[in-house]
């Protein structure tokens, strides 16, 4: 076969293709169409997702930091009158920053700034003596899937149910962090709070018990010291 015939048998196959598909995509052209428009709103939505996600975090991020530069505001100096952004009392600045970690949790909350805002509207409510709203908002936080966030809520948590005679449900609560601690709060840190409960509750053996295996697990930690301090004074 010489090479005209070649180019001529090789032209007339990627005609035949053409033409076929051709065809095809005539007979299939309401599918095409369709399948194109399917994609087309896919990429719409996605983009428009990204974009309503990106902006809505930017407003979360924004209002979360006004609530916390609120709660860490300085005090006015005795005798002197207070001014902007200077509060009288740490009960009024707790009130004050309250009120806008509520409005971040009110928004937000299905966001992490909106876990974040429920565990310091929890623990601005506990700061101005409002317990039973304080539990709630601090359970929102402890059901988080951030555990560092988490287990700070758990903390907070357990020391409401210690100030409020339930020290059941705080060693619960120590004892699942011990489990599964984080960065935030370490299994020593929840073991040294919960020796304290066995304190109060006049179980000394298990509270140096504690501090014992604290002693050994965190030999260089702070926490390790805290309770060598303890072994030490209760001698």
């Amino acid at each position: 076969m010489d090479t005209q015939t070649r180019h001529a048998l090789k032209n007339d196959k990627l005609a035949q293709a053409a033409a076929s598909s051709a065809n095809w995509v005539s007979g299939h052209r309401s599918g095409v169409l369709r399948w194109v428009i399917v994609g087309v709103v896919a990429l719409i939505l996605i983009i428009g997702g990204f974009l309503f996600w990106t902006i809505r975090s930017s407003a979360a991020d924004t209002a979360l930091g006004a609530a916390m530069d609120t709660y860490n505001a300085p005090l006015a100096q005795p005798g002197l009158p207070s001014g902007n952004g200077v509060y009288t009392t740490a009960a009024d600045r707790s009130k004050a920053a309250n009120q806008q970690f509520v409005d971040v949790a009110n928004q937000y909350g299905w966001m992490s700034q909106g876990k974040k805002a429920h565990y310091f509207t929890g623990i601005t409510y506990q700061e101005l003596g409002q317990n039973a709203s304080a539990e709630t908002e601090l359970k929102i936080a402890a059901g988080a899937w951030d555990r560092n966030l988490a287990n700070l809520a758990k903390l907070a948590l357990a020391g409401l149910y210690r100030q409020t005679a339930r020290d059941a449900q705080a060693i619960e609560i120590y004892n699942g962090i011990v489990a599964k601690p984080s960065e935030t709060v370490s299994a020593a840190v929840a073991q040294l709070d919960l020796a304290d409960v066995y304190v109060a509750e006049g179980k000394q053996d298990q509270a140096r018990a504690l501090w014992a295996h604290i002693k050994d697990a965190d030999k260089d930690g702070a926490a390790g010291s805290i309770a060598a301090q303890k072994l030490g004074a209760g001698r």
